[in-house]
């Protein structure tokens, strides 16, 4: 029987509305659920006509045709459907911070913390008090042009910081610090460091901000984690130079390992590379000093047994910081050093200001840990390029100092190394405080040997000093510990130093000295 005019119109009609309806759809962006749920209904009903058609009449090729252009526009409905429902929830997912519901609340070893269960946010309340008290023991009758021949003895709070970290978005790392404390004296408080790091180009992380760049093996270690009361006097000159506490930087650092690990030998490797410029807080009319700085490591191990450290450093200061056209030196370059000890903040060796075009510090770092014992040292050099030369007046005066330091956790714990830093953390008590289950937590005793030499054609006493010659002096400390770790949070210090200074003035008089100190720490740190 012939198809009807009419049917074969109506055919007609319903695939073109159809096909109009599913052009629409697709041109949204994202389509409305409402209009895909009206589309989906038109479909069902020109099915059902086109239905009744067939049944009507013989089906020809048109009608077949026609029904499968149908089956196929379904599809691609169902299609648009999914992925507007896919769409929907990531836009969601992006746009919606997670439910209050979602945030759990720790204080793990005292240190209150907040996450969400995704781990997409973080805050952490960060705290660190040092208060330290002293007594030195000087002899008499020194000479009225010595530097710090009345050495002031009493208590400080070395450190006393308060601030907040955690992580925003899965992928940034924050930290913003202020301190109080200080070195012979407590400040007012200052912005200590304020920097956001960008996690997620494993195994590198890109860090912004001021805060203290990695630089040096006992650098790296916090304040909260060192073996004796304060770093070296060599490696705290060293990073003072380009580097140090709240300097602003923009680093890059890496870290990971490779090898058997656990079944054999493996090693730990570790770079970072810095650009900086000057510390936060300083005063400065003119031009800052920028400068670069960079740090590599090698740390083979064994498993447990034992982990070593080998690594070397460099900083060179690209340009010094500009004092002004009425200062004099214009570009002054200055290395020196309180002795290991800041409960009078009074520098014994200083080289004094001199005019610089750069500055460069090279270190060469290693260490060694098994089972509870640890022994590190590191070695400087320290090139000024001088701005202004003459004949008699060399242009690079250069300078040294080295240290060697061990320690011994008496109840068997070990001092871990950290990757990530490339250095070796404090020792965490097997059993934390607690007299009434036995339990005393964890001591470790120290002691370390440093060098400084600042000098430079110092020439003998009571000879003036010539032209170019630098008489910043050499120390030797000779230093003896012994840690008490509580907890993970508090730990209790004991020091005993040997100080010794030679220095020369100008016209070539002895301002050194020799003395004794002792000083002792109450340290609360989360």
């Amino acid at each position: 029987m012939a198809i009807s005019p009419s049917r074969t119109w109506l055919g007609a009609s319903l695939a073109g509305i159809l096909l109009c309806g599913a052009s629409s759809a697709a041109m949204a962006a994202p389509a409305d659920a409402a209009k895909l749920q009206a589309m989906q209904q038109q479909l069902d009903e020109m099915r059902a006509q086109l239905q009744q058609m067939q049944s009507a009449t013989q089906a020809d090729a048109r009608l077949t045709a026609m029904q499968q252009q149908l089956d196929t526009m379904a599809a691609q409905l169902a299609a648009m459907k999914t992925t507007q429902d896919e769409t929907s929830a990531d836009i969601a997912t992006l746009k919606l911070p997670p439910a209050p519901a979602s945030v759990s609340a720790t204080l793990s070893n005292g240190k209150p913390g907040f996450a969400t269960a995704d781990g997409r946010f973080s805050a952490n309340v960060r705290a660190i008090v040092m208060l330290d008290a002293g007594k030195y023991f000087q002899d008499g009758g020194l000479a009225a042009n010595v530097p710090g021949r009345d050495l002031g003895e009493g208590t400080n709070f070395r450190r006393a910081r308060l601030g907040l970290d955690g992580r925003l978005f899965t992928d940034f790392d924050y930290a913003f610090v202020y301190e109080f404390g200080g070195s012979g004296a407590e400040e007012s408080g200052r912005l200590y460091e304020a920097s956001v790091t960008y996690t997620a180009l494993k195994p590198f992380r890109i860090k912004l901000g001021a805060y203290e760049p990695n630089i040096g093996l006992a650098a790296a270690v916090s304040t909260s984690q060192m073996p004796l009361m304060e770093r070296p006097a060599p490696a705290e000159i060293a990073r003072n130079v380009a580097a140090g506490d709240s300097r602003v930087t923009a680093q890059v650092t890496g870290a990971g390992s490779f090898g058997s690990g656990d079944s054999g030998l493996a090693t730990r490797w570790f770079a970072s590379t810095a650009v900086t410029g000057s510390t936060i807080g300083a005063a400065q009319s003119f031009d800052e000093q920028t400068a670069w700085i960079g740090r590599v490591a090698l740390a083979p191990f064994n498993g447990p047994a034992w982990q070593a450290h080998f690594g070397a450093n460099y900083q060179y200061v690209i340009h010094p910081g500009d004092a002004g056209p009425s200062a004099t030196p214009r570009y002054p370059a200055q290395l020196r050093d309180r002795p290991e000890l800041r409960i009078d903040g009074t520098r014994l060796i200083d080289t004094g200001a001199i005019d610089a075009r750069h500055v460069s510090v090279l270190g060469l770092e290693a260490g060694l840990t098994a089972g509870p014992f640890l022994i590190e040292g590191e070695w400087y050099r320290y090139d000024i390029d001088r701005r202004i030369t003459t004949a008699v007046a060399p242009k690079d005066p250069r300078f040294d100092g080295w240290y060697v330091q061990g320690a011994w956790v008496l109840t068997g714990e070990s001092r871990p190394y950290n990757p990530a830093e490339a250095r070796f953390d404090a020792p965490k008590p097997a059993y934390n405080f607690s007299p009434a289950a036995g339990a005393w937590g964890a001591f470790e005793v120290a002691a370390r040997y440093s060098v400084t030499d600042l000098n430079y054609r110092a020439g003998p006493q009571g000879t003036t000093s010539v032209l170019g010659a630098v008489r910043g002096g050499e120390q030797k400390i000779l230093t003896f510990g012994a840690n008490w770790y509580l907890n993970p949070t508090i730990r209790l210090m004991l020091d005993y130093q040997h100080v010794d200074i030679d220095r020369l003035n100008a016209a070539g008089a002895q301002i050194g000295q020799d003395y004794d100190a002792v000083a002792g720490r109450m340290q609360v740190s989360f």
